[in-house]
């Protein structure tokens, strides 16, 4: 005789904000994954799942704008300033050539 056993599930209270019950029912978190199909976890009330966050809201004010900037510093060949200086300097050392007849 074949038994099936009964899966009894007793769910109790849900992270996040989320309805208590059967955590299937929660909306669901709707990010894309590495393999292209949707996240299936439980949306916090943001609407992400706590894997995925949400979208940042990046710096506001210009104290962080500024601390933003400076933490993505690298070298800064193609900041503005250095592309203007290597423009006043190409202008002088045309300016030079001209001067001393060379092409």
């Amino acid at each position: 005789m074949a038994h099936e056993a009964h899966v009894s599930r007793n769910f109790g209270r849900l992270k996040n904000g989320n309805r208590t019950g059967n955590p299937d029912n929660a909306p669901s978190c709707g990010a894309r994954t590495r393999a292209g199909t949707l996240c299936k976890g439980p949306a916090m009330p943001n609407g992400r799942c706590r894997m995925h966050g949400g979208p940042s809201t990046g710096p506001r004010t210009p104290e962080g704008l500024e601390r933003s900037r400076k933490a993505r510093w690298k070298h800064g060949r193609y900041s503005a300033k250095t592309i203007e200086d290597r423009r006043e300097l190409r202008a002088l050392l045309r300016h030079v050539r001209d001067l001393l007849g060379r092409p």
